[in-house]
């Protein structure tokens, strides 16, 4: 008998990771999982482990990002989103890319002070920090552990530049800190927004706030001065593609600032994870997907290379390039740009936050 229940997440597997040559996980849960499991099918708990890391600003030197450095508060992300590519991460923790990481999260209610500390450094250089590259920084336990809200605090207080990726309209929460930070031109935000069909969102990204909620939320944003973009991203052939043009013109009605679209990934893990997700909700179109997919990654599931993995390769990323560009001019929505000042930090004082 199954021991868990992963209805209402978005992986439908929790194999350990087969490149670290890790034995296979057969039983998972603890043993209240199993004393449930007598009279029926539990669903599987969220758990919380608070990590302590020594250092939170990670740097990167990739040529195809637009940054190079970032934060991030939190690893695993409750959302479930099939395709993320963050889920191979979980693999160094001995945890499954699969329903571990929707479930097993961890966090660093530390990460405020420990960019204190990086930012009081002598020689430290100001350049924008990037929140939300890896998992969402407003994910439904920030509203509890809220350590996205003490970064921001932070940087607003040293007028430090940075940019919010995420696709939930928690954003909002923190309109009191992002309109002055705003104001001041050190921050900008983009809001993910992969569908507008209810039902596609439900399976694709079952822990998320609807497409039409992050509509509205750039909405908002704007009008209350923050600048916010609209990325369409991933891209995910014969089961999203076909809503490029509406999103975009749902953007640009919201008043969104730019806009931008990024084709699938599949990484590592992520390409049998979203192979058996098609299995289960697509299987008429699981090998037709794909084949797309394939198509675009040089006859790979996934394709690593700088630049090519942003765009994708072929006819069919030719032809997503060419539909979001006819989106685009007919609808008025400019390309993504993320200027944000540099010019007015101002290194932390003290041990301690001063208070806002």
């Amino acid at each position: 008998m199954p021991i868990e229940s992963i209805s209402g997440r978005g992986a439908t597997r929790n194999d350990t990771p087969a490149r670290f040559n890790l034995q296979e996980r057969q039983v998972e849960g603890d043993w209240l999982d199993s004393v449930e499991a007598l009279d029926g099918l539990p669903r599987r708990r969220t758990s919380v482990t608070v990590e302590h890391p020594r250092t939170i600003l990670t740097r990167n030197a990739s040529p195809d990002i637009g940054f190079d450095r970032s934060v991030n508060p939190y690893r695993g992300c409750e959302h479930g989103c099939i395709y993320c590519f963050a889920r191979p991460t979980h693999a160094f923790h001995d945890l499954s890319p699969g329903v571990d990481f929707e479930s097993k999260l961890f966090v660093k209610p530390n990460a405020a002070a420990l960019l204190h500390q990086t930012l009081a450094k002598p020689g430290y250089v100001c350049a924008p920090i990037a929140l939300g590259t890896n998992t969402d920084p407003y994910q439904p336990i920030e509203e509890r552990w809220e350590v996205t809200r003490s970064i921001i605090q932070l940087m607003l207080e040293c007028k430090h530049p940075f940019t919010i990726t995420t696709k939930s309209d928690r954003v909002l929460r923190d309109l009191d800190i992002l309109k002055p930070a705003a104001a001041m031109g050190i921050a900008t935000v983009a809001i993910s927004v992969t569908s507008l069909d209810p039902q596609v969102s439900r399976i694709l990204e079952p822990r998320a706030p609807s497409g039409r909620k992050r509509i509205a939320a750039i909405r908002r944003l704007n009008e209350e001065g923050v600048p916010a973009h609209v990325a369409i991203a991933p891209v995910i052939p014969q089961i999203t593609d076909h809503e490029l043009e509406s999103i975009v013109e749902a953007a640009v009605e919201a008043k969104a600032r730019g806009g931008f679209y990024l084709p699938v990934r599949l990484p590592h893990e992520v390409a049998p994870l979203f192979r058996a997700w098609l299995d289960e909700h697509f299987p008429d179109r699981a090998g037709k997907v794909m084949s797309v997919i394939r198509s675009m990654r040089g006859g790979r599931d996934n394709d690593p290379n700088f630049f090519s993995r942003m765009r994708g390769q072929g006819a069919w990323a030719e032809l997503l390039k060419t539909r979001f560009a006819i989106a685009a001019k007919r609808h008025g929505l400019r390309p993504a740009k993320f200027p944000v000042r540099s010019d007015l930090f101002e290194p932390p004082q003290g041990d301690q936050l001063r208070l806002l």
